[in-house]
Protein backbone atom coordinates (compact mmCIF):
# COMPACT_ATOMS: atom_id res chain seq x y z
CA UNK A 1 0.00 0.00 0.00
CA UNK A 2 1.55 3.55 -0.55
CA UNK A 3 0.17 6.10 1.70
CA UNK A 4 1.27 9.96 1.36
CA UNK A 5 1.28 12.22 3.95
CA UNK A 6 0.45 15.79 3.74
CA UNK A 7 2.23 17.87 6.80
CA UNK A 8 4.85 14.90 7.89
CA UNK A 9 8.15 16.93 8.56
CA UNK A 10 6.79 17.29 12.51
CA UNK A 11 4.55 16.86 15.38
CA UNK A 12 1.83 14.64 14.36
CA UNK A 13 3.13 14.29 10.56
CA UNK A 14 6.17 12.81 11.72
CA UNK A 15 4.70 10.25 13.85
CA UNK A 16 2.54 9.36 11.46
CA UNK A 17 5.37 8.33 9.50
CA UNK A 18 7.25 6.62 12.41
CA UNK A 19 4.18 4.94 13.16
CA UNK A 20 1.91 3.58 9.98
CA UNK A 21 2.26 0.86 7.48
CA UNK A 22 3.33 -2.74 7.41
CA UNK A 23 6.26 -4.67 5.58
CA UNK A 24 6.58 -3.89 1.58
CA UNK A 25 4.15 -0.59 2.15
CA UNK A 26 5.69 2.79 1.02
CA UNK A 27 5.40 6.35 2.74
CA UNK A 28 5.10 9.63 1.15
CA UNK A 29 6.11 11.50 2.92
CA UNK A 30 5.13 15.69 1.98
CA UNK A 31 6.68 18.53 3.59
CA UNK A 32 8.73 22.33 2.55
CA UNK A 33 11.88 20.94 3.66
CA UNK A 34 12.48 16.66 4.02
CA UNK A 35 14.02 15.61 7.50
CA UNK A 36 16.74 13.15 7.58
CA UNK A 37 15.97 11.39 11.11
CA UNK A 38 12.40 9.68 10.21
CA UNK A 39 12.63 6.36 11.60
CA UNK A 40 10.09 4.02 9.59
CA UNK A 41 8.48 0.74 10.70
CA UNK A 42 10.77 -2.07 9.86
CA UNK A 43 9.82 -2.93 6.00
CA UNK A 44 8.38 0.34 5.51
CA UNK A 45 9.87 1.98 2.55
CA UNK A 46 10.30 6.30 3.00
CA UNK A 47 10.04 8.41 0.19
CA UNK A 48 9.97 12.41 0.66
CA UNK A 49 8.68 15.15 -1.53
CA UNK A 50 8.76 18.68 -1.31
CA UNK A 51 6.02 21.12 -1.45
CA UNK A 52 4.78 24.01 0.13
CA UNK A 53 0.86 23.98 0.43
CA UNK A 54 0.88 27.39 0.83
CA UNK A 55 1.11 27.80 -2.78
CA UNK A 56 -1.44 25.33 -3.58
CA UNK A 57 -1.70 25.43 -7.18
CA UNK A 58 1.88 24.59 -7.51
CA UNK A 59 1.81 22.14 -4.91
CA UNK A 60 -1.03 20.10 -5.97
CA UNK A 61 0.11 19.79 -9.65
CA UNK A 62 3.84 18.56 -8.64
CA UNK A 63 2.33 15.73 -6.58
CA UNK A 64 -0.39 14.93 -8.36
CA UNK A 65 2.65 14.61 -11.37
CA UNK A 66 4.48 12.31 -9.22
CA UNK A 67 1.45 10.32 -8.36
CA UNK A 68 -0.09 9.66 -11.55
CA UNK A 69 3.14 7.55 -12.42
CA UNK A 70 3.93 6.05 -9.04
CA UNK A 71 -0.23 5.18 -8.10
CA UNK A 72 -1.43 5.68 -4.37
CA UNK A 73 -3.82 4.12 -1.93
CA UNK A 74 -4.21 6.21 0.50
CA UNK A 75 -3.93 10.34 1.30
CA UNK A 76 -3.39 11.73 5.15
CA UNK A 77 -4.12 15.87 4.95
CA UNK A 78 -2.43 16.74 7.78
CA UNK A 79 -1.52 19.84 7.76
CA UNK A 80 -3.40 23.09 9.31
CA UNK A 81 -2.42 26.34 10.36
CA UNK A 82 -3.99 28.95 13.05
CA UNK A 83 -4.18 32.26 14.16
CA UNK A 84 -0.98 33.61 15.92
CA UNK A 85 -3.02 34.34 19.26
CA UNK A 86 -4.62 30.93 19.07
CA UNK A 87 -6.10 29.24 22.05
CA UNK A 88 -4.68 31.95 24.07
CA UNK A 89 -6.75 33.79 27.04
CA UNK A 90 -6.35 37.17 25.30
CA UNK A 91 -7.19 35.81 21.71
CA UNK A 92 -9.31 38.31 19.76
CA UNK A 93 -11.08 37.78 16.02
CA UNK A 94 -10.28 42.02 15.67
CA UNK A 95 -7.00 41.78 16.15
CA UNK A 96 -5.77 38.77 13.44
CA UNK A 97 -3.74 40.09 10.57
CA UNK A 98 -6.07 39.73 7.57
CA UNK A 99 -2.61 38.56 5.30
CA UNK A 100 -2.57 35.85 7.78
CA UNK A 101 -6.54 34.57 8.12
CA UNK A 102 -5.81 34.27 3.96
CA UNK A 103 -3.07 32.14 4.63
CA UNK A 104 -5.65 30.10 7.48
CA UNK A 105 -7.88 29.57 4.28
CA UNK A 106 -5.11 28.43 1.41
CA UNK A 107 -3.48 25.89 3.46
CA UNK A 108 -6.40 24.96 5.09
CA UNK A 109 -9.33 24.69 3.11
CA UNK A 110 -7.90 25.50 -0.71
CA UNK A 111 -4.75 23.41 -0.67
CA UNK A 112 -7.12 20.09 0.46
CA UNK A 113 -9.94 20.86 -1.99
CA UNK A 114 -7.43 21.16 -4.97
CA UNK A 115 -4.83 18.20 -3.87
CA UNK A 116 -7.77 15.78 -4.00
CA UNK A 117 -9.03 16.84 -6.72
CA UNK A 118 -6.63 16.08 -8.28
CA UNK A 119 -5.61 13.00 -6.79
CA UNK A 120 -8.73 12.01 -6.59
CA UNK A 121 -8.63 9.71 -10.43
CA UNK A 122 -5.36 8.56 -9.02
CA UNK A 123 -6.51 7.32 -6.03
CA UNK A 124 -9.91 5.90 -7.51
CA UNK A 125 -7.77 3.11 -9.51
CA UNK A 126 -7.20 1.81 -6.17
CA UNK A 127 -8.42 -1.45 -4.65
CA UNK A 128 -9.03 0.22 -1.79
CA UNK A 129 -9.10 4.08 -1.93
CA UNK A 130 -8.96 6.16 1.48
CA UNK A 131 -8.47 9.63 2.47
CA UNK A 132 -7.85 10.71 5.79
CA UNK A 133 -8.06 14.45 6.73
CA UNK A 134 -6.88 15.44 10.02
CA UNK A 135 -9.36 17.77 11.60
CA UNK A 136 -9.91 19.27 15.06
CA UNK A 137 -12.45 19.54 17.92
CA UNK A 138 -12.68 22.87 17.11
CA UNK A 139 -14.26 22.26 13.75
CA UNK A 140 -17.18 20.55 15.92
CA UNK A 141 -20.59 22.24 17.16
CA UNK A 142 -20.52 24.18 20.59
CA UNK A 143 -16.49 23.55 20.70
CA UNK A 144 -16.42 26.46 22.83
CA UNK A 145 -13.41 27.79 21.05
CA UNK A 146 -13.55 31.45 19.43
CA UNK A 147 -10.66 30.82 17.01
CA UNK A 148 -13.00 32.14 13.68
CA UNK A 149 -10.88 31.81 10.78
CA UNK A 150 -9.61 28.23 12.14
CA UNK A 151 -12.74 26.88 13.35
CA UNK A 152 -13.98 27.80 9.85
CA UNK A 153 -11.32 26.05 8.03
CA UNK A 154 -12.02 22.84 10.49
CA UNK A 155 -15.68 23.17 9.92
CA UNK A 156 -15.03 23.14 5.74
CA UNK A 157 -12.82 19.77 5.97
CA UNK A 158 -15.90 18.15 7.74
CA UNK A 159 -18.10 19.48 4.73
CA UNK A 160 -15.10 18.09 2.37
CA UNK A 161 -15.11 14.78 3.65
CA UNK A 162 -19.22 14.42 3.86
CA UNK A 163 -19.24 15.58 0.02
CA UNK A 164 -16.44 13.18 -0.90
CA UNK A 165 -17.68 10.05 0.43
CA UNK A 166 -21.64 11.32 -1.19
CA UNK A 167 -19.83 12.21 -4.57
CA UNK A 168 -17.69 9.14 -4.83
CA UNK A 169 -19.36 6.26 -2.61
CA UNK A 170 -19.85 4.05 -5.39
CA UNK A 171 -16.25 4.40 -6.26
CA UNK A 172 -15.94 2.74 -2.74
CA UNK A 173 -14.16 5.76 -1.51
CA UNK A 174 -13.51 5.51 2.62
CA UNK A 175 -13.32 8.83 3.57
CA UNK A 176 -12.09 10.01 7.50
CA UNK A 177 -12.10 12.80 9.69
CA UNK A 178 -10.81 13.10 12.69
CA UNK A 179 -11.64 15.37 14.95
CA UNK A 180 -8.86 15.59 17.85
CA UNK A 181 -8.28 17.67 20.44
CA UNK A 182 -4.71 19.01 22.08
CA UNK A 183 -2.56 17.31 21.29
CA UNK A 184 0.90 16.10 23.41
CA UNK A 185 3.86 16.96 20.08
CA UNK A 186 6.79 17.61 23.02
CA UNK A 187 6.80 13.92 23.06
CA UNK A 188 7.98 11.98 19.76
CA UNK A 189 6.71 8.56 18.84
CA UNK A 190 10.01 7.41 20.13
CA UNK A 191 9.24 8.64 23.85
CA UNK A 192 7.27 5.61 25.86
CA UNK A 193 3.61 6.08 25.72
CA UNK A 194 3.16 5.77 29.20
CA UNK A 195 5.49 8.90 30.00
CA UNK A 196 4.25 10.84 27.08
CA UNK A 197 0.37 10.22 28.47
CA UNK A 198 1.47 12.10 31.81
CA UNK A 199 2.36 15.65 29.80
CA UNK A 200 -0.51 17.92 30.35
CA UNK A 201 -1.81 15.92 33.44
CA UNK A 202 -5.29 14.78 31.54
CA UNK A 203 -5.34 17.95 28.92
CA UNK A 204 -3.13 16.59 26.29
CA UNK A 205 -3.53 13.84 23.74
CA UNK A 206 -0.53 11.24 23.29
CA UNK A 207 1.32 11.04 19.24
CA UNK A 208 0.82 7.51 20.14
CA UNK A 209 -2.99 7.47 20.46
CA UNK A 210 -3.75 9.67 16.98
CA UNK A 211 -1.20 7.20 15.59
CA UNK A 212 -2.56 4.08 16.63
CA UNK A 213 -6.22 5.26 15.47
CA UNK A 214 -4.99 6.15 11.66
CA UNK A 215 -3.84 2.34 12.03
CA UNK A 216 -7.03 0.88 13.21
CA UNK A 217 -8.96 2.83 10.24
CA UNK A 218 -6.35 1.75 7.48
CA UNK A 219 -6.61 -1.87 8.66
CA UNK A 220 -9.88 -1.79 7.84
CA UNK A 221 -11.23 -4.51 4.78
CA UNK A 222 -12.67 -2.83 1.69
CA UNK A 223 -16.17 -3.68 2.52
CA UNK A 224 -16.56 -0.95 5.33
CA UNK A 225 -14.92 2.47 6.77
CA UNK A 226 -14.90 4.76 9.53
CA UNK A 227 -16.71 7.67 8.95
CA UNK A 228 -15.68 10.18 11.47
CA UNK A 229 -13.62 10.15 14.92
CA UNK A 230 -13.96 12.86 17.94
CA UNK A 231 -10.58 12.41 19.91
CA UNK A 232 -10.70 14.60 23.39
CA UNK A 233 -8.55 14.81 25.79
CA UNK A 234 -9.69 12.80 29.13
CA UNK A 235 -9.83 15.99 31.01
CA UNK A 236 -11.31 17.82 28.30
CA UNK A 237 -13.47 20.02 29.66
CA UNK A 238 -15.52 21.14 26.51
CA UNK A 239 -16.40 17.57 26.58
Amino acid sequence: MKTMVIGASKGLGRALMEGLGNNGDTLVGVSRTCPRDVKPLPGVSLQWLQADLGHPLKAADLLAGYSAETGLDTLVYNLGIWEDAAFDDHYSFLSDRDDQLQAIVDCNITAPILLIKRLLPILLRSERPRIILTGSTSGLPRSGRPEVTFGASKFALRGMAEALREGCREQRLGVTCLSLGYLNTEDPLATPREQAERRGEGELIPLHDVVQVVRMALSLSAASFVKEITLPAILDPRF
